[in-house]
């Protein structure tokens, strides 16, 4: 066999049919193939965005890039459906030539600009960002697009509908596993052995030497990646330990940077005991520590006389660094107890009433998912998250301090600011060495002396507090930056030139732009519902893995739905799918924070899914129809992928304003798809159905 090469199919082979007829089922196997090349794209996509951003630090920060890449390749491969030459076998070798460029060229970073959504101070090893990020971008796609070509192959045998289940089936197994693989800690190579074993099972007995060798390579590569080091693979971060013999402390990097450092407390600076020394002693019954970490901000509060502290620490992983390493056992001491949970939702659901509350250099230096601009601490940092500490708070002398290394005055500024809006009162300010500032506040202004620092002095120029629905605490000012904007636009180019050059003329997607549009508008969807779900429940990874296994889900049934029943008019469904967008709009994330957490989840989901389910009835019901399958769900991927770029926006107008462009887009795509609306009666080759709504 020539590796990659097909002949012209035959006329009546598969490739030139039509979809089987209403009524005949697929033979199991072929069935089985679609599930596996659906399970293999999601993996690979999850596992991409996952392992690509800790070891290209930019990719922490830019991590919808790899989706963006992603999308496109998708919408490439099922453009290339019926192509002369097959991509699918060289996808191990495009793989694995990826993985090799990683890990030749990793990319460890500083601070890059004022203006950008994150944070550090450190050297830049590896090549610069203007030329990681567009081969990133560009093998990211092919790599996507050789394994959604081998997706489309098989799509097409399908019926629309059976095909499309088939997908979404395979891509939620996809997620579970994933999910579960993260549950425990598993480390790359794992998820190299995953994919090559779902490659050598797709290519059974086709398989060639060039399939061989890079799958050996691939996992190779990751093994060795592995077993090299003993790092440390969290649901968020790869996990470096060093040890500093002089002391006998540790550095912890985190995706190649910095992060924490383990040191006894007696060794730390006295400016970590500022806050305790607000607060007597003998007042410290309750501390909630918020970034605990390794524990070390936990052994100061200790020292300094609290009764108890509740340690509350995101990723499970750092946490047992801490039981491991810290040398004074901060979480073995019997008056802590220890949260592996997202801060905010802690501040929302505690009952207790606390002494001190400490953000103890809360920065993630990650993102929440590959599709928002959201980091793990953003929700903290909001003016809504410092009013929700004040009410945990002890209201006759509670303090509340937080720190970090606030290297620019604007930044500094805006926190002290959100202090002052929320506790009606300048807080106290204290700056250590490299721009290590405290600042500290209290419900009541005599708690506090400020005998460490100074009053915060208002400039004359400050940036308004973030907000939940504005959580981007790190942007200066409500603007998209230019490099994101000349990044973006190098991206849409880069596409259009992609899939005119691999997948011939555009004009075949003409007929399906309303499918374009509802891909960009659903991509807005399921992001508005991650970043809801991570407002209100946390922002881990189990919310992140449970609300797109949900949006799935609720695509599933659509489309079961939609495989039984033919709703011949549209309009109806375009008005219920606006009427929720307009109940999103009425009863935004925030307001249900007042709720217990099952009703507030049952209001979420309701709130959240109902226009996802909605809106994919919309598409079930239209594509069930489609003349080709692959066309119409490629120019609906590559729809998704502007509308991951789209998302962009919300850095100017914040997260509830992405409603209104969802229902600008279901409008476009209502108004692009007339034609294909009127009545008629079902083909043979289409869909069967069990009735028909009018």
């Amino acid at each position: 066999m020539l590796l990659g090469r097909e002949a012209l199919p035959a006329p009546g082979s598969v490739t030139d049919k039509e979809p089987p007829a209403a009524g005949k089922r697929m033979p199991p196997a072929k069935s089985l193939r679609l599930f596996a090349l659906s399970f293999l794209m999601l993996f690979v996509e999850l596992a991409l965005i996952r392992w690509t951003g800790a070891n290209i630090i930019y990719l922490s920060y830019f991590s919808n890039f790899v989706l963006l890449g992603s999308f496109l390749g998708i919408g490439i491969g099922f453009l290339r459906a019926k192509s002369r030459v097959n991509l699918f076998p060289w996808a191990p070798a495009a793989l694995a030539l990826l993985v090799l460029y990683v890990l030749v060229f990793p990319v460890k970073i500083n601070r890059a600009g004022n203006e950008l959504l994150f944070f550090t101070s450190l050297k830049t090893t590896g090549l610069p960002t203007w030329v990681t990020l567009p081969i990133i971008f560009l093998v990211v796609a092919a790599v996507m697009a050789m394994i959604a070509e081998g997706v489309a192959r098989t799509f097409i045998e399908f019926r629309p509908l059976e095909a499309y289940r088939l997908d979404i089936l395979g891509s939620l197994a996809g997620i579970v596993v994933f999910s579960i693989l993260a549950f425990v800690d598993a480390k790359p190579i794992v998820w190299g052995i995953v994919v090559a074993l779902i490659f050598l099972a797709l290519h059974g007995k086709r398989v060639g030497i060039l399939q061989c060798v890079a799958l050996l390579g691939l996992v190779g590569m990751l093994g060795a990646e592995t077993f090299s080091s003993t790092d440390l693979w969290s649901p968020y971060y790869r996990i470096s330990v060093f040890k500093i013999k002089h002391n006998n402390s540790y550095v912890i990097d985190a995706n190649g940077v910095p992060h924490q450092t383990v040191v006894s407390a007696a060794l730390r600076s006295p400016f970590y005991s500022i806050p305790f020394e607000q607060a007597p002693s003998n007042t410290l019954n309750n501390v909630l520590i918020i970034g605990a970490g390794t524990g070390d901000d936990v052994a100061t509060a200790l020292k300094a006389g609290a009764k108890h502290v509740d340690a509350v620490e995101i990723d499970p992983e750092i946490e047992k660094l801490g039981v491991q390493l810290n040398p004074d056992h901060p979480y073995q001491n019997p008056r802590v107890s220890v949260h592996i949970n997202d801060g905010r939702t802690f501040l929302e659901d505690t009952k207790t009433k606390y002494d001190m509350i400490l953000f103890a250099l809360p920065d993630s230096l990650t993102l929440v998912a590959g599709q928002s601009s959201l980091r793990l601490e953003s929700y903290l940092f909001t003016l809504q998250a410092v009013q929700a500490a004040k009410a945990d708070l002890n209201p006759s002398d509670g303090v509340f301090a937080m720190y970090n290394y606030y290297r620019t005055a604007w930044l500094k500024n805006r926190l002290a600011n959100t202090l002052q809006v929320a506790f009606g009162h300048a807080p106290c300010l204290a700056v250590d060495g490299d721009s290590l500032s405290m600042l500290t506040s209290s419900d009541n202004p005599a708690a506090l002396t400020c005998a460490h620092g100074q009053a915060w002095q208002r400039p004359a120029n400050v940036l308004a507090p973030a907000s939940d629905d504005h959580p981007f605490v790190y942007l200066d000012g409500n603007s998209i930056p230019g490099f994101y904007l000349l990044t973006l636009a190098l991206i849409l180019l880069a596409s259009i030139l992609s899939v005119r050059v691999t997948s011939g003329s555009l004009r075949k997607t003409k007929g399906y732009l309303d499918l374009f549009f509802m891909g960009a508008a659903f991509m807005l969807l399921e992001t508005k519902s991650i970043v809801q779900f991570a407002l209100l429940f946390g922002t881990t990874w189990f919310v992140n893995a449970l609300v797109t296994a949900g949006v799935l889900v609720a695509v599933l049934a659509a489309v079961e739905i939609s495989r039984h029943v033919v709703i011949r008019r549209p309009l109806p469904l375009y008005g219920v799918l606006l009427a929720t967008l307009v109940v999103g709009w009425v009863v935004p994330p925030d307001k249900l924070l007042s709720f217990s957490p099952i009703p507030r989840f049952v209001l979420a989901t309701l709130i959240a899914f109902a226009p996802i389910f909605i809106a994919n009835v919309v598409f079930a019901q239209r594509f069930r129809n489609t003349g080709d399958s692959t066309v119409a769900f490629g120019s609906n991927l590559l729809g998704a992928m502007v509308g991951g770029m789209l998302e962009y926006l919300s850095l100017i107008f914040g997260y509830q304003w992405l409603l209104i462009l969802v229902a600008v887009l279901y409008g476009l795509a209502f108004f692009a798809g007339r034609a294909h609306w009127r009545p008629a009666a079902p083909a043979a080759a289409r869909e069967p159905v069990s009735s028909s709504v009018t």
